[in-house]
């Protein structure tokens, strides 16, 4: 091995590439083995201690006491409103049987976690559940028959939601005329309120009935025991699934498993973000991402063409330069200070007071929001763009510019049609650079719109559809609420990896999407040397 021909310097330079993919791969690994595993369903077993004392769980993790010589298990007990906490470790060596019970039953309740226990009786308040003679399948069917009742009443309520429209547009008027403050608008005024009036009883009207049909379907409840012969009662409308794990199959628990995936994927986060879906946070990552591409690419390849192409070299050109290469090792939280002040208390405050007056001192845009933090990502990633840019640009051999000129081509057309469709990978790189970076950063959202529960999403079916003023999800703040914000530590880590996951998975499926534009372009020219 020779040190004057560089096989040394090669030899390093192998070991530290192989290093950073084999840290890449350990915290893949690690967050898929702990994220996916987790939704499998395990069997419920029935520990008995040498106290006396039993337990009904799941067995999620062994762990050694090193000072003892001994291991201890972590049990997944659920009924935390029975015992306040749902997760127990249990030293191995107080342990005096174990056995696993076909009956036991597991259920997912919308609030208070998990219950494990067993059937005892099953409460049907007027509903005519047919004859069986195995009590789970009587279960069964009255939660699919109140479901459907329920899914019928959710529909109902949703038709109600054009009267709560035009209560809100009747309030707008209003409040509009008394900002105003003309005195002949006082007849106007008055027939306004009375149509709102009129709206309110109809609503009111209208939902009653609806809110005592859901009251008569939480009279439907089955009783359970837990291991030490307690009984609770839950109703069935706040049950989200039920299923007796010991006596599951491979293939029923695989879509068991399938059903958690989707439920990840499309359904609403539950229990202070700890169970339950992602889709909020999915939709406004993905959203704030594209926003944040529409105002920081044009804006970087705009920079990038003037200062390469016609700004004249000088010191001051020299020193923007400089100044944008240091504008991308400046700290994120300084971005989001900016775009506070800035975007949210300059902007957004100057767009209340011309456009929203009569909803003062209410903020409208003169608070945090998708539009602000996706402006202020936009201010973080410029220089990234512009960097990378230029670089495209400097790729363009000079002979096909000064041959396009002679051609009698203008410098414009030269540039929209010769340099620009060679600079494209170039652009595309800068694109998939901003784009990874914007998906992860965390400190500056957190002070310009990002929420731990956005009760609604800022594209949705209320006019005008589009609405960039509303909070938002981000799957990289939910990992930092979730993670360290939350009360129940092993309940969330769960969570914790598949919300990284996900978003490890978004960034890669648009930074593949990238690489293929980037390399569709590069086939194109292949003169260039970017």
């Amino acid at each position: 091995m020779s040190l004057k021909q560089g096989e040394v310097y090669v030899w390093i330079s192998g070991a530290a590439v192989t290093l950073t993919l084999l840290i890449a791969a350990t915290l893949i690994v690690v967050v898929l083995v702990n994220g996916l595993g987790f939704y499998w369903p395990k069997d419920l077993v029935t520990v008995t201690l040498a106290d006396g004392t039993r337990l009904l769980g799941e067995v999620l993790e062994h762990e050694p006491i090193p000072e003892r010589g001994a291991t201890r298990s972590l049990y997944k007990v659920g009924n935390r409103d029975l015992y306040g906490a749902d997760f127990r470790w249990v030293d191995d060596a107080d342990v005096r049987a174990r056995e696993r019970a076909p009956e036991a039953v597991a259920l997912e309740r919308a609030e208070f976690g998990n219950f494990y226990g067993f059937l005892a009786e099953l409460r049907l308040a007027g509903l005519d559940a047919p004859p069986a003679a195995d009590p789970w399948q009587r279960l069964e069917w009255a939660r699919r028959e109140v479901a459907r009742r329920h899914e019928a009443i959710a529909q109902a309520q949703a038709a109600l939601s054009v009267v709560n429209r035009r209560m809100q547009s009747l309030a707008g008027r209003i409040q509009t005329l008394r900002y105003q403050g003309a005195a002949d608008d006082d007849a106007l005024l008055a027939e306004l309120e009375a149509q709102r009036a009129s709206a309110l009883a109809e609503f009111d009207r209208q939902n009653r009935p609806l809110l005592e049909q859901v009251a008569t379907l939480r009279a439907h409840a089955v009783l359970l025991r837990d291991v030490a012969g307690t009984e609770q009662a839950v109703p069935l409308l706040d049950i989200v699934r039920a299923w007796r794990p010991n006596r599951m199959g491979l293939w029923a628990k695989a879509g068991f498993y399938a059903g958690k995936l989707g439920e990840l994927f499309t359904g609403e986060p539950r229990e202070s973000n700890t169970e339950g879906g992602l889709f909020p946070a999915i939709f406004g990552t993905v959203l704030l991402v594209i926003i944040m591409s529409l105002f920081s690419v044009p804006m970087g390849v705009v920079a990038a063409i003037y200062l390469h192409e016609y700004a004249r070299e000088g010191w001051l050109v020299r020193v923007v330069r400089i100044a944008m290469y240091n504008l991308a090792g400046v700290p994120s939280i300084v971005f989001g200070i900016f775009g506070l002040g800035f975007f949210v208390y300059g902007v957004g405050a100057g767009v209340d007071a011309l456009f929203f007056a009569e909803r003062l001192p209410t903020p409208t845009f003169g608070t945090g929001g998708i539009l602000w933090a996706s402006l202020t990502l936009a201010l973080l990633t410029v220089p990234v763009v512009v960097v990378a840019t230029e670089e495209g640009l400097s790729s363009v051999p000079r002979g096909m510019r000064e041959a396009s000129l002679a051609l009698g081509s203008t410098q414009l057309q030269t540039l929209l049609r010769v340099v620009m469709p060679m600079a494209a990978p170039g652009v595309v790189t800068g694109f998939i650079l901003a784009m990874a970076r914007a998906a992860g950063e965390v400190a500056p959202l957190m002070i310009t719109g990002v929420v731990k529960l956005a009760p609604t999403l800022p594209i949705d079916g209320e006019f005008p559809f589009v609405h960039l003023d509303r909070k938002f999800m981000h799957l990289g703040f939910h990992i930092y609420d979730v993670g360290f914000q939350s009360p129940n530590v092993e309940a969330a880590k769960p969570m914790v990896y598949m919300t990284t996951l996900l978003l490890v998975l978004i960034v890669l499926i648009l930074s593949i999407v990238g690489v293929y534009l980037r390399n569709s372009m590069r086939k194109r020219f292949q003169g260039a040397a970017f």
